[in-house]
């Protein structure tokens, strides 16, 4: 089967129900021809200037993944007090938050992953220069996201293995002109995907200034 035949979920359907998927079969593998679609997809997302100021890393070997691993429960460490607290008092949240430890406890046995990186620094100051850094590289990582919804393929957007870019570029031998910005885990679902629970669009949507929400009902 060409991987193109496999892409074929009506788009509407892709954004309406695509969510992360943290709990993943870890002995089902994902063909390599598979991952290369997804970051194909990646690509074809809109960039500043027509720069492409993207790289992508295939993670797969199992050494590599158990350092990202062990960076990732550093920083989960970190927040688990707060994330628990949280989870106490809140049902919806304590699932979300189970299933966020299941993707920290399991990290090793995600069948693929994929970290995308910008070709350039990390700049924070001013505020709108960091967007623009993360601007040219989030819009690749959706496409990647949805594409992957696209064939039940499970994927989780995260952050946590990348907290040091010191330490993810020495993991993944990056130079320092190459910037980690996102690692996606990939892997097929346990389950289903199942519904998404979002709030009315009313109630995010503003018009002309913050507040003034005239299709809240």
């Amino acid at each position: 089967m060409e991987d193109s035949s496999l892409f074929q979920m009506p788009l509407a359907e892709v954004m309406s129900t695509q969510r992360a998927i943290r709990k993943v079969d870890p002995d089902r593998p994902i063909d390599d021809a598979i991952l290369l679609k997804l970051i194909e997809f990646g690509t074809r997302a809109p960039s500043s200037m027509n720069k492409q100021s993207w790289e992508f890393i295939i993670v797969k070997d199992p050494t590599v993944k158990a350092k990202l691993g062990s960076q990732n429960r550093f920083m989960w460490n970190r927040v688990k007090g707060i994330m628990t607290r949280k989870a106490e008092k809140d049902p919806q949240f304590a699932k979300v938050n189970s299933a966020t430890q299941w993707g920290v406890d399991h990290f090793e046995n995600y069948p693929g992953m994929i970290v995308a990186c910008f070709q350039g620094p990390r700049l924070a100051y001013p505020p709108v220069v960091g967007a623009s850094v993360y601007g040219s590289i989030l819009p690749s990582v959706q496409n990647i996201l949805l594409a992957a919804r696209s064939i039940d393929l499970g994927a989780t957007f995260t952050t946590m293995p990348l907290w040091s870019n010191w330490r993810a570029r020495r993991i993944l031998g990056l130079p320092w002109s190459i910037t980690p910005c996102v690692l996606i885990t990939l892997g097929w679902p346990q389950g289903k995907y199942g519904p998404t629970s979002r709030k009315p669009v009313g109630e995010v949507t503003s018009l002309d200034q913050y507040g003034n929400r005239p299709w809240k009902t």
